[in-house]
């Protein structure tokens, strides 16, 4: 490897990624958070990663939630 490097002729490149998510503010209980925290233990990915796969896994297959009201 060069000690040093000229990057004064590169041409700037767009990030192909920083439209692909948005940033939200959400309010999440403790128990999902740890929930994700420990699968992202020991799955080693992101806890924030996790959750947003779990959300696109239910969009991709249109998974409804049930409610229930104890009466």
């Amino acid at each position: 490897m060069k000690k040093e490097y000229n990057f004064s002729k590169m041409k700037a490149k767009k990030n192909p990624y920083a439209s692909k998510k948005k940033a939200v503010g959400i309010n999440l209980s403790s128990e999902v958070i740890d929930y994700f925290k420990d699968l992202s233990e020991s799955s080693g990915l992101p806890y924030q990663t996790l959750i947003d796969l779990y959300l696109r896994d239910c969009v991709k297959s249109k998974r409804k939630i049930k409610l229930g009201w104890a009466s």
